[in-house]
């Protein structure tokens, strides 16, 4: 099965050699999962984009620096693709600044958050219909690391995770479509790493700490192996 991977941003240029591109970090996590999915990237933030949504078996659409409100010409264009694979019924997962640009392609609404940027690990509850869940959990933790979120969702749109700072952490649309705002990708030496070389500069010295300090704290660990196996079979059931 062939995963494209529309890659809408790239890992800072410190922390890349280490920890690989957005579009190599899941294709770690997925190894890590024992799922075994061919992949092909396209760097779609440097307009190179599939020539259409049959070109690939499923797909996902990766975070960003970006921010969705920018509107620069190939976010105009992924919403279109988006909307595209979305009328081929093939499978969908947006993670992130994907989780919003899909939004925003089914007419939600996506905005800076009144609370501030969400860093560090969080904890999210299984809510809603989310049939495609194996496993007999109530909540998982994932990395964060965003300061917009979905503020309105696409009438389209069910929810399956919550939080208090993150009213729609995770929504799925029809059969085909699944979306996280955090991200299962990111490790929590990553994440660490992250939003230290972040803090002051880009993420407030207050809200950075309490980040690192669920990072650093002893056992810190996320449940991304886990998620990595819901979007897996989610993939697989709509493919």
């Amino acid at each position: 099965m062939k995963i494209g991977i529309l890659a809408t941003g790239i890992t800072p240029d410190e922390l890349l050699g280490q920890h690989g591109s957005y579009a190599d970090m899941f294709v770690q996590l997925f190894n890590q999962a024992d799922v075994c999915f061919e992949y092909e990237v396209f760097e779609v933030r440097d307009d190179h984009f599939p020539a259409s949504a049959e070109q690939c078996d499923g797909w996902i659409i990766t975070g960003s620096k970006f921010n969705v409100d920018e509107n620069r010409g190939w976010m105009q264009q992924l919403k279109e693709l988006i909307l595209e694979i979305d009328g081929t019924g093939k499978p969908l997962v947006g993670i992130c600044f994907g989780h919003q640009i899909i939004a925003e392609a089914f007419k939600g609404k996506v905005e800076a958050f009144d609370g501030g940027w969400g860093v560090g690990l969080h904890s999210y509850q299984l809510s809603g219909e989310n049939s495609f869940i194996k496993n007999d959990v109530g909540s998982f933790t994932i990395s964060a690391m965003h300061r917009y979120q979905v503020t309105e969702k696409p009438v389209n749109a069910r929810v399956f995770a919550e939080s208090d700072f993150c009213k729609y952490a995770g929504l799925v649309y029809g059969d085909n479509i699944l979306t996280f705002q955090a991200h299962p990708e990111f490790n929590v030496s990553y994440e660490t790493e992250l939003v230290a070389l972040r803090k002051g500069e880009v993420i407030p010295d207050d809200t950075a700490d309490i980040g690192l300090a669920s990072l650093r704290q002893e056992g810190a660990a996320t449940d991304s192996v886990q998620v990595a196996g819901w979007m897996a079979d989610f993939i697989r059931q709509q493919a």
